[in-house]
């Protein structure tokens, strides 16, 4: 058995998030033209079962929130993994909705579930064993996940033109070598979440957040899932209909391509100058990503535009929960899983309705000009939360560089 180290235990972390997120519920995006040609999946259909995803992504975060148990939370953490496989599986066995809305369900469950409970026990180790609490390399795993979906189904797809069934096989298959990297390496709890050992400068200086002020956070992460998961659904298929004809796999490629050294990234920037005024940047970059794919539909234009929603949809996510893990260490699960419930809500309500006035319309102009109004108000939320904190403390933790751990 290989001793547990920082480098492992991030890797262990990395292969997790290929696995539940990469492969269980991002693989769906670069698929569903393939369905749309082979099955005949319309967009309204697609954005149900996306939905059917992240309703599965909720109730996984109910569970997150429920454990506390750090011996518990590593048996659903690694139980997940396998589920994230079968769910994968599961979208070659049938035509029927029912069986795509199950196999959805459960791979949003399962992403959750591994996501969040991934991150606690990282973060756990890392305090325990004293060092940093930095999660940058853990969150990369998500974007070389959405590279590896892309890759896979654009070989797949113009290499050996394979039905959209046997497609889904091989993605199962070839989830297991990361799967067997990330139980193998991860380690075992053989300590309480509580006996932490250590005490960071970060956390003697910390204040306790505010109602207030978690509130304002979850509202703009709130905005955030609405683009967020309308472009990582439906990425592939608004290239198709720019009309950039078999682009979508490679617009999903190119989405995966920037989020993957976005979180190194976003830590590095965030260091430099406060992780409030890199989680503003992001989202700016995120809503001008949304406007460009629109007002430019050309190749470049959607090259451009995934490109930025790859790195800045990810900044989104590992500054939040970045912010989220430092501010309170053990508890973070439970409190990601809480942050993260309004954004799940909108994961559910932005596919649906996407879908079904993209299909009206012939078109998902509308559908980004909301999505891109709804980032400049998080933005506006992100400012009141910066005056929140800077009126309980003094001088806002997170509009100053980080103290070095």
């Amino acid at each position: 058995m290989i001793k547990a180290n920082r480098f492992t235990v991030m890797l262990a972390g990395v292969c997790s998030l290929v696995v539940c997120m990469g492969l269980g519920r991002y693989a769906f995006t670069p698929m569903i033209p393939v369905m749309g040609e082979q099955a005949g999946l319309t967009e309204s259909a697609a954005g149900w079962l996306a939905g059917w995803g992240y309703i599965g992504y909720l109730a996984g975060l109910f569970v997150v929130w429920l454990i506390s148990n750090t011996k518990v939370k590593d048996f659903f953490f690694r139980y997940a993994l396998f589920v994230a496989v079968i769910a994968t599986a599961v979208m070659a066995t049938h035509e029927h909705m029912l069986v795509w809305g199950a196999s959805r369900f459960f791979a949003g469950t399962a992403a959750a579930a591994g996501f969040l409970f991934g991150a606690g026990l990282i973060i756990n180790w890392l305090h325990h064993k004293g060092h940093p609490v930095r999660m940058g390399m853990y969150f990369c795993g998500l974007g070389l996940g959405i590279v590896l979906s892309g890759l896979t189904t654009e070989i797949l797809v113009s290499v050996f033109d394979l039905h959209y069934r046997l497609m889904w096989v091989v993605m199962a298959v070839a989830a297991f070598i990361p799967l067997a990297l990330a139980q193998f390496l991860m380690p075992l709890p053989h300590y309480e979440q509580e006996d932490t050992g250590n005490t960071t400068v970060e956390q003697n200086e910390q204040l306790i957040p505010s109602v207030r002020w978690v509130w304002l956070l979850q509202a703009a992460y709130f905005c955030a899932g609405f683009s967020n998961t309308m472009n990582a659904t439906f990425t592939s298929l608004i290239a198709e209909l720019q009309p950039l004809p078999d682009f979508g796999a490679k617009a999903w490629l190119f989405v995966g391509l920037a989020a993957t050294p976005a979180p190194l990234i976003w830590e590095a920037l965030a260091r430099r100058i406060s992780y409030l005024d890199a989680l503003l940047a992001a989202f700016f970059l995120n809503a001008v990503g949304n406007l460009i794919m629109i007002g430019v539909p050309t190749l470049t234009g959607t090259i451009v535009a995934s490109l930025l929603f790859g790195f800045s949809f990810m900044g989104i996510v590992s500054l939040t929960l970045a912010i989220v893990g430092r501010r309170y260490l053990g508890d973070a699960s439970q409190i990601m899983a809480r942050l993260t419930l309004g954004y799940c809500i909108a994961q559910i309500l932005s596919p649906i309705l996407s879908g079904i006035v993209a299909e009206k319309t012939g078109s998902f102009a509308l559908p980004i000009i909301v999505v891109a109004g709804l980032m400049f108000a998080g933005l506006m939320l992100l400012l009141l939360l910066r005056r929140e904190d800077t009126f309980r403390s003094g001088k806002p933790f997170f509009a100053r560089p980080e103290i070095s751990g």
